[in-house]
């Protein structure tokens, strides 16, 4: 079969879809999931091939290409010449280390990028075994039958069989801004691709009407699969965080090295140094002072948060998007299912003169309904559930003794519905045969269908918003059966009833037409139908996301509901959930009566938007960024992706959205819950934190290291520490303890805090000020050691042992203190620390013990062993560290405080 496939995947739009069924021997009912199996085997997966990736080797050498380390290894090659062997293989061992950190970098950046890209896999809704299912979009076949609504992507090439209002935005491969109408009828042969209207297209967007057809290729045979270059989406781990520290790093080390050269011919040509003793301590003093793990170190921290975010069921598609969380100051949400737990039932059902009370849980199509006088009543419910039933394009499985809901779930709770008054969908189907339907789109807010029973009846069932249907109805059901003329103000007056207890409502209704009638348009419908009642659906909130609310109140974070419903209905779910300004409702018609001016003027004290659109949403974000707000927008529908690309942090629903929102989104919420956006935002501003106490750790330790050089060289001191030690040092500890913080947790006050000012550097002054500070304090905690040890007439090998140990001790020290950047450290869970944190002190620590007492390489590094009292003096040294960093906390605490 795969032959034919191949000798005739060009031609498949110039032939009729009954050839192309048999072709791929199959049929509108589909494949069997057996047939499936074996096609899948023969096929592949239906994904695009990755892109070809440099070999292992290839990538760890690119490790080695930038300057600095071509520095390192001029300077290994020069301390060769000069015979100072032990320097050569300490700057070589450092070179190796930092290739050997990014590599492993590199790796977990693609794992967590390849994380991405799977939880990110689109499904399909398939037709098998006769029956609509879900699958994996990659399991997909040729003769697989595809079901496509408004919203998807399309998942493989299509020949399509049936297409009721399809328009398919295929701008990525034709270029073609304007969405091209499709049918299915066979085209010409050698039709251009932007000519084939009966095909639809992998990677192509739905944006209106429903359609249905068959897999005619996949994979890499599909049209985007010959130009997949075009689709390279997901972005390489950088973010403008990560580029501004790579900029200063460049600049830092021309700093430097500029530093070092003047230093040099300072020292041998003015001071008169010995040049081998000097250019070493000048090799030292470069790679003391510049920070080449910096980088590697805060992409590793921005990795580390992408996974930690994917674990809370928040996918990071824009890495940028970590560090706006951190200072999202609104955050608009939509209610149904992200705000409330998305399982719609039906709670209430009103026919004329007689109101029910319906119970059940979940999609369960099992419940008492209460209420009705007589059998004229549950009659004429019989009628509102065949409408709920048929009028619908839902599906209910029980899997596991569980029943899940398959589509829209305000249509599965119809079924629900139906099933709790004896009705099952499939029966109700065949004994009333759909002919035609006018799929539910957000213009119209209806959807109608055409059936026919077997006794040669034709029926149209409509369900939508009430004040559609009623400008649409000219008559109501009586208790008796028969029909009298509509009350609009009574029936207006039960909707707005149900919407006050926080209940989407949904007017049903019929209408009669002829037998031979098989085709539905929208003037059929417009005029003439019956209304058989109304039903009142339940969404109610989801306990964590009250919790969510509340957080967000006292992180400074304003939350705005934006819905489609009533406004009734929203402001009952917005007090239910805590919305400060609940009572205050403005609806989409209040904004259409707004100008911008207007609009920005009243948008800070409304929390609710009722009846929107998603053009809309658009206007809102716009109003809020008027005030200087970074917004956070959720979106799951075609239409919202101008919305989301506007806000500052698109948001798209990773359950119930749509392809076209995922693209637009900078993340997709895997589980479409509002708790899991402020564990985002939560997360964005740990991973934040985390950047600055890597910064605040790195750089005064680099600091303190070569001011101590470079002082000890200008005034012609003895080098408290040789340059082998200062690169054991920044071998062994500066970067294993850096990487611990990447892992640091969520800070207690995290969401107490206000929102941080996106503009605001990450270098800030008192950053700056707290860098220069705590490198004075290396620098003399360094010094201070070296010349009492002296003082204590200790040789001076056991002098530079006591000062390296030290360095390494203040930094264990500082790493405690840095570790809460708004809290003191001098606490029980302070103290603690993490798993991160023990494991890097364990590897520095039985590093540094080796250093000090292992005698092959106490000679490589001049060391001598340190007595106990030595290194208690030592112990102190790093004690005294931690003691000072709190005092200077607790002060700025203290001026903080006072203003």
């Amino acid at each position: 079969m795969s032959n034919v496939i191949k000798a005739s995947q060009d031609d498949w739009h110039s032939r009729e879809c009954a050839d192309v069924l048999a072709d791929l021997r199959s049929d509108v009912q589909g494949l069997s999931r057996q047939t499936a199996a074996e096609r899948l085997r023969d096929h592949g997966l239906n994904t695009l091939p990755q892109p070809p990736r440099q070999g292992l080797m290839v990538r760890f050498l690119l490790h080695f290409h930038n300057v600095l380390i071509y520095v390192l290894l001029a300077s290994a090659a020069v301390t060769a010449l000069l015979g100072h062997w032990v320097d050569t293989v300490v700057i070589l061992a450092v070179v190796l280390l930092n290739a050997v950190i990014g590599l492993v970098q590199e790796g977990k950046a693609e794992k967590a990028m390849d994380a991405i890209r799977h939880m990110l896999a689109p499904t399909a809704a398939v037709i098998r075994d006769g029956k609509r299912q879900s699958v994996p979009a990659e399991s997909l076949v040729p003769g697989d039958v595809v079901l496509l609504e408004s919203g998807d992507r399309v998942p493989a090439d299509l020949r399509l069989f049936k297409a009721r209002g399809l328009s398919i935005q295929e701008a990525i491969l034709t270029g073609e801004s304007v969405p091209v109408e499709k049918g299915v009828a066979a085209v010409a042969p050698g039709a251009v691709l932007g000519d084939r209207s009966c095909m639809a297209f992998s990677g192509t967007l739905v944006t209106a009407g429903q359609g249905q057809g068959v897999v005619v290729v996949s994979g890499a045979n599909t049209e985007i699969g010959r130009i997949s270059s075009m689709l390279t989406r997901v972005e390489a781990l950088t973010t403008p965080l990560v580029r501004q520290m790579s900029v200063f790093s460049r600049w830092l080390t021309v700093f430097i090295l500029t530093l070092a050269g003047l230093i040099l011919a300072f020292g041998h040509f003015v001071q008169g140094q010995d040049f081998s003793q000097l250019f070493t301590a000048v090799v030292g003093l470069s790679v003391a002072a510049i920070p080449e793990g910096l980088p590697a170190v805060l992409t590793v921290t921005l990795a580390i948060g992408v996974q930690a975010m994917a674990r809370q069921h928040a996918i990071v598609r824009r890495l940028p998007a970590i560090e706006t969380l951190g200072s999202v100051s609104v955050i608009c949400s939509d209610k149904t299912g992200t705000l409330t737990r998305n399982e719609m039932m039906v709670a209430a059902a009103s026919v004329t003169g007689a109101d029910f009370m319906v119970e059940g849980s979940g999609y369960e199509p099992a419940g008492e309904i209460r209420g009705g006088a007589g059998g004229g009543d549950r009659e004429r419910l019989a009628i509102l559930a065949r409408v709920a039933a048929l009028c619908n394009d839902a599906a209910l499985h029980r899997r596991d003794g569980v029943w899940e809901a398959e589509g829209d779930p305000m249509e599965a709770a119809l079924l629900a519905f139906a099933g709790k008054l004896g009705l099952n969908q499939d029966e109700a189907h065949v004994s009333w045969v759909r002919a035609d339907l006018i799929p539910f789109d957000t213009r119209h807010r209806f959807m109608a269908t055409l059936n026919h029973d077997h006794e040669h009846h034709a029926c149209v069932h409509v369900k939508g918003a009430p004040e559609t249907i009623f400008d649409f109805c000219h008559a109501q059901r009586t208790p008796d059966g028969a029909t009298v003329r509509f009350d609009r103000n009574a029936w207006h007056a039960k909707a707005e009833a149900l919407a006050q207890q926080g209940q989407r409502v949904l007017a049903l209704a019929t209408m009669t037409v002829a037998e031979e009638k098989n085709a539905l348009d929208f003037d059929d419908v417009e005029n003439g139908l019956v209304l058989e009642g109304l039903v009142g659906l339940i969404d109610p909130p989801r306990p964590e996301a009250i919790a969510a609310v509340r957080a967000c109140a006292g992180a400074g974070i304003s939350v705005k509901m934006i819905t489609g419903d009533h406004a009734g209905t929203a402001a009952a779910i917005g007090r239910q959930i805590g919305l400060e300004k609940a009572d205050s409702v403005l609806t989409g018609a209040d904004l259409d009566q707004l100008d911008d001016t207007e609009l920005a003027a009243r948008v800070l004290n409304t929390d609710i938007f009722a009846r929107t659109s998603p053009e809309h949403k658009l206007r809102l974000v716009k109003a809020l960024q008027s005030h200087g707000k970074v917004v956070a927008m959720t979106g799951d529908g075609v239409n919202d992706a101008p919305a989301l690309k506007r806000a500052d942090a698109g948001i798209a629903m990773g359950r119930g959205g749509s392809e076209a929102a995922k693209e637009a989104a900078e993340l997709v919420l895997l589980d479409d819950n509002f708790a899991t956006i402020v564990g985002a935002v939560r997360a964005g501003r740990t991973v934040y934190d985390n950047l600055k106490k890597v910064i605040a750790f790195l750089l005064p330790v680099n600091g303190g290291e070569s001011l101590s050089l470079l002082l000890a060289i200008l005034f012609g001191l003895t080098l408290p520490i040789t340059a082998a030690q200062i690169l054991w040092v920044n071998m062994v500890s500066s970067v294993a303890l850096a990487m611990a913080l990447a892992f640091e947790p969520t800070e207690p006050n995290t969401l107490r805090r206000p929102p941080r000012n996106p503009s605001s550097s990450i270098l800030s002054r008192g950053l700056v000020l707290r860098i220069v500070l705590v490198s004075l304090l290396f620098c003399t905690g360094v010094f201070g050691q070296f010349w009492l040890a002296l003082g204590q007439g200790l040789p001076l090998e056991t002098a530079r042992t006591m000062a390296v140990n030290t360095l390494v001790v203040m930094e264990i020290f500082y790493l405690f203190s840095v570790r809460y950047a708004y809290g003191s450290s001098l606490s029980l869970e302070g103290l603690k620390g993490t798993r991160a944190v023990w494991v890097a002190l364990l590897v520095v620590t039985s590093l540094q013990l080796a250093f000090t007492y292992l005698p092959w390489l106490a000679t490589w590094f001049e060391a001598q062993p340190l007595r106990p009292a030595q290194a208690m003096q030592v112990l102190a040294m790093g004690v005294l560290m931690l003691l000072l960093m709190e005092a200077g906390k607790s002060v700025q605490a203290r001026l903080a405080g006072a203003q």
